[in-house]
């Protein structure tokens, strides 16, 4: 009895439940039917993301244009002005004292087409020489070109950073609006090529010894300029009149790296050049040391490599090709000056001296050997 009023229970609530769920469904769907369509959602995130990409690119090179602004205008606070004046690198040198000084009349020690050399004295008593060049035509466009000029006041400011023993320093610098000129410490002896010309003339005797320190001391020098200097440096017009002495006839090299910084300064030819610069405009450290082995030759022989005795010598490798043949025909002692042969010791070690400055004079850079071989080649011919 119990078992049969439960089935009747549970058939009662099974007929209750199965209409109502029927008709919740029913009315769930005509409520779908009669509300409005959703959007697309696809097409909403799209737009979406399309937005935000959007937003990134401008945002991105909003980024880089500011960047670039602030940046150049960093450059240009920072950019080194073009200064005017005196600009002094010694604190043995004060700027208005020298002002004063190259205003007044001073002492012509030589002039070129490209300017004039002299010696002045400041109020401190201190002797200075004084390297007045005129860069630039009067008129030309590089007088108006700041850029030229803001690159030659960074070099400049870099070759008076370097110090050698055997290195004219640059003590300070004027700029003006077409002419600069260059400061250094003065030498009372002059220069390597004022003692030569004496000595052909018979009015200073300068032994072997003398001659031979000469070199060493200018091939030190260019061993520091060429492997020692960072970034290195290049001479590019070594000659005689750029090699000062000092009142013991020590040598110091004056004008390192003007030529570059200044060509048309120095674009007439000279004994000292090397082929490839004369050629082709090319110049390596070997073309310093071409000059070098002229140098040499000029100690050696007391000749000018401009003497017209020895030939054609608009090359500039005269000296060298006479000096070869002398030393393949065995005849090499000919062509040393006579003031200075004496000693059977000397005389070997100016033979080999002339071999050294063959090889500097060769024609082609490769075979020449570099500034730090020649410091040991030449130091032990004689004891320094």
């Amino acid at each position: 009895m119990d078992k049969l009023n439960y089935l009747n229970l549970l058939l009662l609530i099974s007929l209750i439940v199965v209409p109502c769920h029927g008709f919740m469904t029913k009315h769930t769907l005509m409520e779908s039917e009669s509300s409005p369509p959703a959007p697309d959602l696809k097409i909403e995130v799209k737009r979406v993301a399309l937005s935000i990409f959007s937003g990134l690119i401008s945002g991105f090179f909003a980024a880089i244009l500011v960047t670039a602004i602030i940046r150049g205008f960093v450059v240009f606070i920072n950019r080194a002005p073009i200064l005017k004046g005196p600009v002094v690198f010694s604190p043995k040198i004060d700027p208005k004292t020298l002002r004063l000084a190259l205003d007044n009349e001073n002492h012509l020690l030589g002039s070129s087409p490209n300017g004039a050399y002299y010696r002045t004295a400041l109020d401190n008593g201190l002797n200075i020489a004084v390297k007045s060049l005129e860069p630039f035509e009067i008129g030309s466009p590089e007088t108006h070109n700041k850029g030229l000029k803001r690159k030659l006041q960074q070099e400049l400011q870099v070759l008076a950073g370097v110090r050698h023993r055997h290195l004219m320093s640059l003590r300070a610098y004027v700029r003006e609006s077409d002419r600069f000129s260059l400061v250094y410490d003065y030498m009372p002896t002059g220069s390597l090529e004022d003692a030569m010309n004496k000595v052909r003339l018979n009015h200073l005797q300068m032994g072997w010894d003398v001659r031979l320190r000469i070199a060493v001391g200018i091939i030190k020098a260019l061993k520091f300029l060429h492997f020692e200097c960072n970034p290195y440096i290049l001479h590019y017009n070594l000659k005689p009149t750029n090699v000062m002495l000092d009142v013991e006839f020590e040598p110091k090299l004056a004008d390192c790296g003007l030529a570059n910084l200044m060509p048309k300064l120095y674009s007439s030819p000279n004994g000292y050049r090397a082929p490839e610069s004369s050629q082709n405009g090319r110049y390596t450290d070997k073309s310093d040391v071409f000059s070098f082995g002229v140098i040499l030759g000029v100690l050696l022989t007391g000749l000018d490599p401009l003497d017209p005795l020895l030939g054609e010598a608009s090359s500039g490798g005269s000296l060298g090709r006479w000096l070869q043949h002398l030393q393949q025909a065995g005849e090499a002692q000919q062509a040393l000056d006579k003031s200075i042969l004496g000693q059977e010791v000397e005389e070997e070690e100016m033979l080999m001296a002339v071999r050294i400055a063959v090889v500097c004079m060769s024609d082609l850079p490769e075979d020449r050997p570099s500034s730090d071989e020649l410091v040991p080649m030449l130091s032990r011919l004689h004891s320094f």
